[in-house]
């Protein structure tokens, strides 16, 4: 089950010429690809692209209604595979996925694409998931496009102009017999916005069809000697036709007066953060008007040479805003006009920094610094603009900041996996610290407080086979971890057949939550629901069995943490060759809660009698020691202060925000800390019975506190 329901969005696709759409950037794109008639699109679920992916899967009526065959791949490099039914023939085809991430996975789907190049239209659209927002390395996706000369979109932020892009990105891959990319960034996919819909359109030219015309051309098949001709034609047909086509859609903009001293050359998704930052140096308003030339680059590969050389012509500056490093775009303008002896000055990293997110904050900074060298007499009239360092110094922040201590990412709370982390931790108590391989996913986490454990991540699948080095005589094993998502993407067969292969002597914990939890909670191979759209319910353990893993053990509840411990030992400590596999299932939490309190509610408000487990810590009990928390590290369990006397640190609590998950309590048993752990049972609608024997154990109780308050001795004052 993915996060959210899609249900309305779907509504949206139904839009026909004339209505408004209404929505977010990722979701106009969706549109966008029905109304130009997409015969398939596939792709790999990750932020922000996620909800591209989610909607589709709702939408299975409207795509059969048009004939769309939609696939939620089994990775990139599975959905950029299937672009090769647009090789032949003229079929429209959409791929999307996570960047720069996704690429790699892709990589050699993609650059073979490039080569043997494209009938039909290839679309690729890929989040460009950069910056402090981003849970990945800090690349970018353009050195790829130059690299296989896949042409790069980049469309500012402006839903009219993103379907615009994927409209004209068809007809451009179509006409330059090339692979387009679809460049959104993270404020592209969430940006606000509405535009003019269109009809949904049939493919011209259906899959079925192809099917059972089949065509082949032994030139697009990137084998010698057509591979040698295939970078000639990428040079001498493929890129003057784009830049034909490119010229005469207008891809590019130009905003501001035609004769200025100055201009602004800017990357199409930086083009809000440029204007914003224009408006607080009073060079621009709200509406867009600026005083200030701005070439926008919807696309930024391959740049029109010509557009350029007239941009820059009669001016003495021109600053080049490119997030990212490195300065491909500068460099290539100045290629660009030095050979044409234009000797207009190209400032960039110069006056912003080489790397790091462009905030409005830093593209002010930069343009104000641009300005102050080139043009200062349009800062004379700007009002200052807005001063972050003045409010991080602002006492009552300071003093917050002393008070409220940093919070590293962490499990949600009653995670599945934060057991398997605490039994590890014990293990290695008794076992000493081993060299622990993470991978991709939320079990990364432990690497952070309160486990530290984990040392490397090398991609989605790759824990265990970043352990391969380590298959040495020694006193102790390697561990590595790889999660549910990343086994089925990559690692059934590069780190589990692998690690049998070469009768790697590593312990290998498989994470089971039943879904692609960490990019949303899309269903995988493994999930335990029934999915009528997709084949579910393929156990892991059998998988691994499957690839010649022997030593393998598995448990449907994590939560045990003396299983755990017990297990891990026995797996450190065997003298079996070969990998030793646990696979440790339990749903996520999340995931679980989503589907299982509306049910609840429900059953509540229909005046069923439910049970809700809550744990608490009896703070009489509670000797302040901590040890839970920091073999827990449950977001619900936290500190109180208590007015005993006798205790110097603070009781351990329990928050409202519990699940019942019994962790905690677990972990104290496993570890032998302390019994001041209870559960209570809190029931809804409760019955007769449930009635009565409350009012027996209040009365009982209520005796037992009396007599003990009766015999207590009391000190005079």
């Amino acid at each position: 089950m993915a996060e959210r329901s899609f249900a309305r969005e779907v509504e949206d696709l139904k839009l026909g010429s004339g209505d408004e759409f209404r929505g977010e950037g990722i979701l106009a794109i969706t549109k966008a690809l029905l109304q130009s008639g997409v015969s398939y699109v596939g792709g790999y679920q990750g932020a922000p692209i996620s909800h591209l992916m989610d909607v589709l899967a709702d939408a299975k009526d409207v795509l059969d209604d048009l004939g769309v065959h939609f696939e939620n791949s089994a990775s990139e490099a599975a959905a950029a595979a299937t672009l090769a039914a647009s090789v032949n023939y003229p079929i429209r085809g959409a791929v999307t996925f996570k960047a720069p991430v996704g690429i790699n996975v892709a990589s050699d789907a993609l650059a073979n694409l490039a080569s043997g190049g494209v009938t039909g239209g290839a679309l690729i659209i890929i989040g460009e998931d950069y910056g402090e927002g981003s849970s990945i390395m800090q690349e970018r996706s353009h050195p790829f496009a130059m690299k296989s000369q896949i042409w790069l979109l980049d469309p500012r932020p402006n839903l009219p102009i993103i379907v615009k892009m994927v409209e004209d990105g068809f007809e451009l891959s179509e006409v330059s017999h090339t692979p387009v990319m679809l460049e959104v960034r993270i404020r592209a996919c969430h940006v606000h916005g509405r535009f003019v819909a269109k009809d949904n359109r049939k493919p011209d030219f259906t899959l079925r069809q192809a099917l059972e015309n089949p065509r082949r051309d032994t030139e697009r098949v990137v084998l010698p000697p057509a591979s040698y001709l295939h970078e000639r034609e990428k040079i001498e047909q493929r890129w003057p036709a784009a830049v034909k086509f490119i010229k005469e859609r207008k891809l590019n903009e130009l905003f501001g007066p035609e004769h200025a001293d100055i201009g602004v050359v800017v990357q199409g998704g930086m083009y809000n953060s440029v204007m914003r930052s224009l408006q607080q140096l009073g060079l621009a308003d709200v509406y867009g008007e600026t005083s200030v030339p701005i070439y926008c680059l919807n696309v930024t590969y391959p740049l029109v040479d010509d557009e350029v050389a007239a941009f820059a012509a009669n001016k003495k500056a021109i600053l080049v805003v490119e997030e990212g490093q490195p300065e491909f775009i500068e460099q290539a303008l100045n290629t660009i006009l030095r050979r044409r002896d234009i000797q207009t000055k190209i400032c960039g990293k110069d006056v912003l920094p080489m790397a790091g997110e462009y905030t409005p904050q830093v593209v002010t900074k930069g343009i104000k610094g641009f300005l102050e060298l080139h043009a200062k007499n349009l800062l004379g009239n700007s009002p200052p603009p807005p001063d972050a360092s003045a409010v991080l110094a602002d006492p009552k922040l300071k003093a917050l900041a002393k008070t409220v201590p940093p919070r590293p990412p962490s499990f949600c709370v009653g995670c599945p996996e934060r057991p398997i982390f605490a039994a590890m931790k014990l293990v290695q108590q008794e076992l000493g610290p081993h060299q622990i391989a993470g991978d991709i996913g939320c079990h990364l986490f432990a690497s952070l407080p309160p486990f530290n454990i984990g040392a490397t991540t090398m991609g989605y699948g790759l824990g265990p086979a970043s352990s391969s080095a380590f298959n040495v005589n020694a006193d102790k094993k390697p561990i590595s971890v790889i999660g549910d998502g990343g086994f089925w993407h990559n690692g059934l067969s590069t780190s589990i057949a692998n690690a049998v292969y070469n009768k790697q002597d590593q312990v290998i914990m498989v994470v089971d939550n039943f879904y692609s939890a960490a990019t949303g909670g899309q269903d995988i191979p493994s999930s335990r629901a029934i999915n009528p759209a997709r084949a579910t319910n393929n156990t892991i353990v059998n998988a691994v069995k499957g690839v010649g893993a022997t030593w393998v053990r598995h448990t449907d509840r994590t939560y045990d943490v003396g299983w755990m411990r017990d297990t891990l030992r026995e797996a450190l400590t065997s003298k079996e060759s070969g990998p030793k596999v646990i696979v440790a299932s339990s749903e996520c939490m999340l995931n679980k809660q989503r589907r299982v309190k509306p049910l609840f509610q429900k059953s509540v408000r229909e005046g069923e009698r439910k049970v809700r487990e809550r744990f608490g810590v009896d703070e009489d009990v509670c000797t302040g020691d901590h040890a839970c928390i920091r073999l827990s590290g449950c977001p619900s369990l936290s500190v109180k202060h208590t007015d005993d006397p006798l205790k110097d640190d603070p009781v351990a609590a329990i928050d409202n925000n519990c699940v019942g998950c019994g962790n905690c309590g677990e972990v104290s048993e496993a570890a032998v800390l302390c019994p001041s752990f209870y559960r209570a049972d809190i029931i809804h609608n409760p019955s007769r019975l449930d009635r009565f024997l409350s009012d027996m154990r209040r009365s009982v109780i209520g005796f037992l506190q009396r007599r003990r308050e009766a015999r207590r001795i009391a000190f005079a004052d």
